[in-house]
């Protein structure tokens, strides 16, 4: 388990963004979090990596979006209004499977309500925590097949422009 903090929204979209930059096909995110906690700006980021064209907007209300014009298909979806036994009647693991879809990337919203979870995926925390923007908590579930080598890097980073000349 690894946590990192994100001072500002730009870094929260900047993490985003090197995430689409780096993962796979087949890659699966389980976003959990407050309101307000940074997970759609995070997508926002995902989508910006993944060189998607058009805005990447939340689907509250839609439930899923499909953004298939960019390096991979990315697919989004918002469990935020669902009960746990309704999710399963959107058929998430489609998505997670590459079933009826060409495999991408998965980033699940409010992840907490599926009843069933893929069987390799990460699992990404985001705490608003007021004084310090925000921070992400990253933990892998099944086999580990993301290569996020590029995070140590990025934590590294952001833990720089915390720190004032004065204190170094």
């Amino acid at each position: 388990m690894s946590t990192i903090l994100l001072p500002t929204l730009k870094d929260t979209l900047q993490l985003g963004y090197l995430l689409g930059k780096h993962l796979s096909s087949g890659s699966t995110l389980l976003l959990t979090g407050n309101l307000g906690a940074g997970k759609t700006t995070l997508v926002q980021g995902i989508g910006q990596g993944l060189n998607i064209s058009e805005p990447v907007v939340s689907p509250t209300f839609t439930l899923i979006n499909e953004y298939l014009d960019g390096r991979l298909p990315l697919y989004h979806l918002d469990l935020y209004r669902l009960e746990p036994n309704q999710v399963d009647s959107i058929y998430p693991e489609i998505y997670w499977e590459g079933i009826e879809v060409e495999p991408g990337i998965t980033v699940i919203e409010w992840s907490e309500h599926l009843a069933i979870r893929p069987s390799n995926y990460l699992e990404i925390e985001l705490i608003a925590a007021p004084s310090q923007g925000r921070q992400a908590t990253f933990q892998f579930w099944g086999k580990n097949t993301y290569d996020l080598k590029f995070i140590l890097h990025f934590a590294q980073a952001a833990l720089q422009k915390q720190i004032k000349p004065s204190q170094k």
